[in-house]
């Protein structure tokens, strides 16, 4: 007697046959960076907004405490580390991704047993203000030089002041790498970096815009886990052959007709970083409405600034590119993205995620809702919760919130 529970098909067809092919290059990438120091490879941390492409060209390993925290939070083992913090004195209000990323250089824990040790530290504050003290906490931890990149909030728009003090930093940022490595910069290198930068991140846009196919072949769920090498290894081969086969295969998905929700029947869309230690619980909690959450404003900040980045000059457009991202503009702004979205996306609703840690990507989210109740005449939900730290989380609260949401979404279909 066969005692192997057999597999249902039609689940076994929507699973996404890339995510294996992606664990496989992060692996190999977190093992490189583990063994740089015995291959005399240099290793640069750097914050999830900073400009990757000019370590790329100098063969520079970078590395991203923020995916760190990520996968910290995905482990469960961010109530943990966040205490341990708590005991070095740092307060539950920073930033949970800080305070787990903080305890875990110290305790080397995490499900990596600690980052590899930095040879310095580049720091941009285009994402929010917090990077700021925590890199300048690692880089005393570590002893190692720091280079902070200082890109002026665009509430109303990029001026030539702006420019022209951004500009300075990028000069500055190459003659901190070559003062720190002992090596020249490559200039014609950092044209093909920036040309697969570019290449990537029209690539990662293009899959996900496949979701606006009905049904959608993937969800914003899936769109978290892909999202690591626009962010890990922008401007390489590597990013640009793996989000081609994905693309590819999510346009197979939509030709076949394969849903990634069964039977979907309402679409949404979710604002702010994932709940990390919840999403299976979030995917399927949704997923047991029919609902399916086809797009999200946090995997598209990585390309939402291409149409700044002019390809015959990579490094020379930079700058504007990152410093106008989506974190770094006015609310006006971003609810304008967001409205562009829900059209786009043809959504029935809008899930907010206001997160205790991101104070950037959650102050502006009442206005923000406001102006898409106004404007979009959409159904939008606001849970409360945490990115890592999951002590900041009611998963009944919220439970019984999606569901009393969902009822004004169907209710409004039927209207």
């Amino acid at each position: 007697m066969n005692d192997k529970k057999e597999k249902d098909p039609a689940k076994e067809a929507r699973k996404i046959r890339s995510a294996k092919k992606m664990r496989d290059i992060m692996t190999g990438y977190y093992m490189d960076a583990l063994t740089a120091g015995e291959n005399n490879k240099t290793v640069a941390w750097i914050t999830s907004g900073g400009p990757v492409e000019p370590l790329i060209a100098m063969d520079i390993i970078p590395v991203y405490p923020e995916n760190h925290g990520a996968m910290i939070g995905a482990s469960k083992m961010g109530e943990d580390l966040c205490t341990k913090a708590e005991d070095m004195g740092y307060s539950t209000d920073l930033c949970s991704y800080a305070r787990a990323d903080i305890s875990c250089a110290v305790v080397k824990g995490g499900p990596l047993g600690g980052l590899p040790r930095p040879d310095m530290l580049i720091c941009c504050n285009n994402i929010c203000g917090t990077v700021l003290k925590w890199y300048e906490v690692q880089a005393r931890l570590f002893n190692v030089p720091l280079f902070i990149l200082d890109t002026p909030i665009c509430h109303t728009g990029y001026t030539r002041e702006i420019a022209g003090y951004v500009h300075r930093q990028m000069k500055e940022y190459i003659r901190f790498l070559e003062k720190n490595t002992g090596r020249t910069f490559d200039y014609d290198r950092m044209k093909e970096v920036g040309r697969l930068a570019l290449e990537g991140q029209l690539l990662w846009q293009k899959v996900l815009n496949v979701t606006a196919n009905k049904p959608s072949p993937m969800s914003a769920f899936d769109a978290f886990f892909f999202l690591a090498l626009i962010v890990t290894l922008r401007g390489t081969r590597t990013a640009v052959d793996f989000y081609t086969g994905l693309l590819a295969e999510m346009e197979t998905r939509v030709k076949q007709g394969i849903s990634i929700v069964p039977e979907e029947k309402y679409r949404l869309l979710w604002d702010n970083l994932p709940v990390w230690y919840s999403l299976k619980w979030l995917s399927n909690k949704f997923s047991d409405h029919n609902a399916c959450l086809v797009a999200d404003t946090y995997t598209s900040a990585w390309c939402s600034a291409i149409k700044y980045i002019d390809p015959d000059d990579f490094l020379g457009s930079m700058a504007e590119a990152y410093t106008r991202i989506y974190l770094n503009i006015g609310v006006d702004q971003m609810a304008e993205q967001v409205l562009d979205m829900i059209r786009f996306y043809d959504v029935d609703g809008f899930v907010m995620h206001s997160n205790r840690s991101c104070k950037p990507y959650s102050f502006g989210q009442m206005d923000i809702m406001n102006i898409v109740r106004e404007k979009a005449g959409i159904p939008v939900l606001m849970l409360e919760a945490d990115m890592v730290d999951p002590r900041n989380f009611s998963q009944s609260q919220a439970e019984t919130r999606i569901d009393a949401f969902m009822e004004i979404v169907k209710q409004r279909r039927v209207q």
